[in-house]
């Protein structure tokens, strides 16, 4: 079976009715298992003590936001050289998303720093990368808010998208580039994890679950903009045929 297929809008339409169902109830579960995982069953850390449970919420955001970056200038290439119906809507659909695990990647880290490092900011590299991430995903919104005429958005927004990627790879190897507050890589690492079983498992759990949230999530996104632009066409046709 050919993804391609998928890209036609009818198709896409009757594989999201089957799947939303599986990958929202996956997403649920996956979370609500990794929240009782990380805030019930893990022990406190030997040094940040309770306060190491908001990992289990900032982490998985922020790997979520910079998948979310990737994936819409990933659609943004494949608009651009397969000329896909799909591809710029999917981008489009998901940047909302994106934005918002960016900041509760920004607010929950803000939260962790105030214990851990005695304030709320530092415009450390990581930290400042990742609102550069937040402010990304704005411009790329207003892109689509600004520009009535829909080809002209598209092809401007998926240069925001494109450009724009050389921030996730600044943000990902960031701690090993500059001198850092933030700690290195702990989880995806040469050698294998640094961190506890106890703590690692939850955190993988969590961050499995914001993976499939954001899928469910850009189905049910990409339902609805694939009707409203149908909606948009009729509207056209209608007008021209008066």
């Amino acid at each position: 079976m050919r993804i391609e297929k998928y890209a036609n809008p009818a198709r896409f339409l009757s594989l999201q009715k089957s799947v939303q169902p599986w990958l929202t109830g996956s997403a649920v579960v996956l979370i609500v298992v990794g929240l009782y995982l990380g805030l019930v069953v893990a022990p406190p850390d030997y040094q940040q003590g309770e306060t190491v449970r908001i990992m289990f919420i900032h982490v998985p955001a922020a790997w979520t936001a910079m998948m979310t970056y990737t994936f819409m200038a990933a659609c943004s290439i494949v608009a651009i050289v397969m000329r896909h119906p799909l591809a710029d809507m999917a981008a489009k659909a998901a940047a909302p998303f994106g934005a918002v695990f960016a900041f509760l990647a920004l607010a929950t880290g803000s939260l962790w720093g105030k214990p851990m490092w005695g304030t709320w900011w530092v415009w450390d590299a990581r930290l400042t990368s990742t609102f550069v991430l937040f402010l990304l995903y704005l411009g790329y919104i207003a892109v689509w808010q600004a520009i009535e005429e829909p080809s002209r958005a598209a092809a401007i927004a998926r240069i925001v998208a494109i450009v724009g990627f050389i921030n996730v790879p600044i943000i990902k190897f960031s701690v090993d580039w500059w001198h850092s507050l933030h700690q290195g890589e702990s989880v995806f690492r040469m050698g294998g994890p640094t961190i506890y079983p106890t703590i690692l498992w939850p955190l993988l759990v969590m961050g499995l679950g914001y993976t499939v949230m954001f899928a469910a999530l850009e189905f049910s996104a990409l339902r609805t903009e694939v009707l409203a632009r149908r909606i948009r066409q009729m509207e056209i046709a209608e007008a021209q045929g008066s």
